[in-house]
């Protein structure tokens, strides 16, 4: 389906954004407590915690995942974007399939 793509890129954003919020609440902090802690799989969080590294919003530290400066600014910014993206999904609703 069309749709399925995007419903799973959702997915991620939402396990890497809550993964995110985690750290920045409760840094450092490692793999096998963040799994606790979200029940989030840890094979899962690792990987959300290297997707997060690479874009610049975590480092690692000998205690776990820490979150940099940038981090609770590029959480506040994922609103705005996530409103952007709510429009355009009422932009398409509208489009009208049939109704």
């Amino acid at each position: 389906m069309l749709t399925r793509r995007v419903q799973h890129e959702l997915e991620l954003l939402k396990r890497h954004l809550i993964i995110l919020k985690k750290v920045i609440d409760s840094g450092p902090i490692g793999i096998l407590k963040l799994s606790l802690e979200t029940g989030i799989p840890d094979h899962l969080v690792r990987y959300s915690l290297r997707v997060l590294e690479q874009q610049g919003l975590i480092i690692p530290s000998t205690q776990g995942a820490v979150a940099t400066k940038s981090a609770k600014e590029a959480y506040s910014e994922f609103k705005t974007e996530l409103e952007r993206i709510a429009q355009m999904t009422e932009d398409i609703k509208r489009i009208g399939f049939g109704d």
